[in-house]
């Protein structure tokens, strides 16, 4: 079944048509109607993968892979076309490509401790920039703690874009790996990555791109890309949590000793030793996330139905507004004016710590984010302990913008 039944005018967007797919946001909050502006922490879920979900559960639940029953084989007919979905979604070669799973810092974790922590020496670098999510800092710190390798940060600007010719500078002859987000959560930044991807290949020096913030916003070809990883989660893409994708040239993945042991991942075992699975089921063990993977397909699925182009161009022309919207209210500045945003704006308030002026907008039902947003560094680096962030999604509208700002207004005229 399409996960979009007569699916919306990719060019007009019927937004209205969109919103009635999400029935969480037929709720109010604190007696107002729910104003939900936190897609970039979780993205709320279409009808169409709570139902996946529960069909599963519901009607043919059973273990996958391993059982000759109708259930069994009905399970894994519909996890391996979620699969089939995801390599589609990122334009992969093969469903070979493709590695279900928990989220992007399982995703990342699994690539530093497989692939990279094996290849280094003391003294290897790993390239990061100053604007990654904790998950994309702690692991690498991690495997340089292991190994001797030193971690090398590319500069951000104050606007927020990373500095292209100190990231250029700073891949040099021990430079074993570059890992970088694609959009950054905290800023909206979205990263030249062609022009990042094409400079470290040219070096050498294979790459991954998180994606968990990009995903959801815009269309990703991983060929087009020509990287060597990309991650993204399920649950900021409209999926359930518990789920992800890790891309990885099937290359790569077949050279890669397994992150975990157990049942799934393996060819034969004897107390002898054992031989591992092909990839993707040897980074698999265990019994997976299977309605988690059905759902993800079906939030795929339909976001590919609304159109990821006309999601693209509907979203960047909303984020513009939102930033410029949030700008005008006197008192509110903008944390970071990258050339080019997606996703969300990040902002303070004179003398209102982005906590109050969260719990105040939630006061009014809206659904905004206060913190460092899993980016402590990034926070240091604009000299700010947190700030507030309004986050946007598929299902949001120009009226919620004027809530938003309107509620803006309030907070500053209660602070005045």
């Amino acid at each position: 079944m399409s996960a979009v039944e007569g699916a919306v005018d990719p060019v007009t967007l019927d937004i209205d048509r969109i919103r009635s797919d999400f029935p969480v946001l037929r709720r109010e909050v604190n007696g107002r109607p729910l104003v939900y502006l936190d897609s970039a922490a979780s993205a709320q879920k279409p009808q169409a993968v709570i139902d996946a979900e529960l069909g599963c559960y519901s009607r043919y639940y059973a273990n996958v892979h391993r059982g000759v029953h109708t259930l069994s084989q009905e399970a894994t007919t519909a996890f391996e076309g979620a699969r089939d979905q995801a390599k589609a979604f990122l334009n992969a070669h093969s469903e070979r490509e493709v590695v279900f799973v928990r989220g992007v810092t399982e995703a990342i974790n699994l690539v530093a401790h497989s692939f990279v922590a094996p290849r280094l020496d003391p003294g290897d670098e790993i390239l990061i920039t100053h604007m990654e999510h904790h998950s994309n800092i702690v692991p690498w710190q991690l495997v340089c703690e292991r190994t001797g390798a030193v971690l090398r940060v590319a500069p951000i600007t104050d606007q927020g874009d990373v500095d292209l010719d100190a990231y250029r500078a700073l891949i040099g002859p021990r430079t074993r790996f570059v890992s970088i987000v694609h959009v950054s959560n905290a800023l909206g930044t979205v990263n030249p990555v062609e022009e990042m991807v094409a400079a470290a290949r040219a070096a050498g020096v294979p790459v991954l791109l998180d994606g968990a913030q990009a995903a959801p916003h815009m269309a990703v070809d991983v060929r087009a890309l020509d990287v060597d990883f990309y991650a993204f989660s399920g649950h900021k893409a409209y999926g359930p949590t518990g789920i992800g994708v890790l891309y990885g040239r099937y290359n790569h993945l077949a050279q890669m000793i397994p992150y975990q042991g157990g049942g799934d991942m393996i060819r034969r075992v004897s107390f002898e030793g054992t031989d591992y699975a092909d990839p993707p089921a040897r980074f698999e063990a265990g019994t997976p996330n299977i309605a988690g993977a059905i759902g993800l397909g079906a939030a795929l699925e339909y976001i590919d139905a609304v159109g990821r182009e006309a999601i693209a161009a509907r979203e960047e022309a909303l984020v513009a507004r939102a930033a410029e919207a949030v700008a005008g209210v006197d008192g509110v500045r903008l944390i970071g004016e990258p050339q080019r945003r997606a996703g969300a704006v990040s902002f303070l308030m004179d003398d209102a710590h982005p906590n109050d002026v969260a719990m105040m907008l939630d006061e009014q039902g809206i659904a905004i984010r206060a913190g460092h947003h899993c980016a402590q560094p990034l926070m240091e680096r604009f000299g700010v302990p947190a700030t507030a962030r309004a986050s946007f999604g598929i299902y949001n509208t120009e009226a919620e913008i004027e809530a938003l700002v309107t509620g803006l207004e309030k907070i500053r005229r209660l602070f005045a």
